[in-house]
């Protein structure tokens, strides 16, 4: 039988390329074009390769969750739930100074408009899982005895989250990875720690747990 003639190019470093594209011009900024002659093939091999421009963004995405931004599983992994946090912050502060264009899941959420309606919903459902992971870390935390038993771990994660997704809209706004580094530390100074009076409740002018969640 006779078998087709084989690719004369590395799919996975070709990938790495669309990435780059797709990162610092958002998934509508891109045309097919651009993604062509970064790449470096024409469109039928782009087609055979990696299907439409969609399919390909969505590859583009594993392909960024895999590498870049690998730092939010290690960060998971982590011992107690302040140094997730500060994993998690850290490591996105790190990623998207040094990448072109903020967190790309952020920017491509922010540039999609309606008539890619899939898209963005791609982008929403792995946001959400994002969340949905990180709050589950904060759960196991908290029956612990490492978080305050009366924090709401649904809002911890969507501060935390939040905190990551506005670093990343300064970052594309050309914050310095030093100002976002100040960012981050405040916002994990005012973490709330196991042992506080009243179960997590700091003193008098200070914010409480569910406070410094929200």
């Amino acid at each position: 039988m006779a078998t087709g003639r084989p690719r004369e190019f590395d799919v996975d470093e070709r990938l790495d390329r669309a990435l780059t594209v797709f990162w610092r011009q958002g998934y509508e900024g891109t045309a097919l074009s651009d993604l062509t002659r970064a790449m470096g093939i024409n469109r039928p091999s782009l087609y055979a390769a990696y299907g439409n421009k969609e399919t390909l963004f969505r590859k583009a995405l594993d392909r960024y969750v895999e590498g870049p931004a690998s730092y939010v599983h290690t960060a998971l992994t982590k011992p107690t739930a302040h140094a997730v946090a500060e994993a998690l912050l850290f490591g996105a502060v790190e990623v998207v100074t040094r990448g072109p264009g903020g967190c790309l899941i952020v920017q491509a959420a922010l540039a999609t408009g309606e008539q890619n309606n899939a898209v963005r919903e791609e982008i929403a459902s792995r946001r959400r899982a994002g969340e949905c992971d990180l709050a589950a870390r904060f759960e196991r935390a908290r029956a612990e005895g490492d978080l305050p038993p009366n924090i709401d771990c649904d809002a911890l994660a969507r501060y935390v989250w939040s905190i990551s997704y506005g670093v990343s809209v300064q970052a594309a706004g050309g914050a310095s990875r030093d100002d976002l580094r100040k960012v981050v530390e405040l916002a994990l100074a005012l973490w709330p720690e196991q042992g506080a009076p009243d179960a997590g409740r700091p003193a008098a002018g200070q914010p409480t747990a569910s406070a410094s969640a929200r």
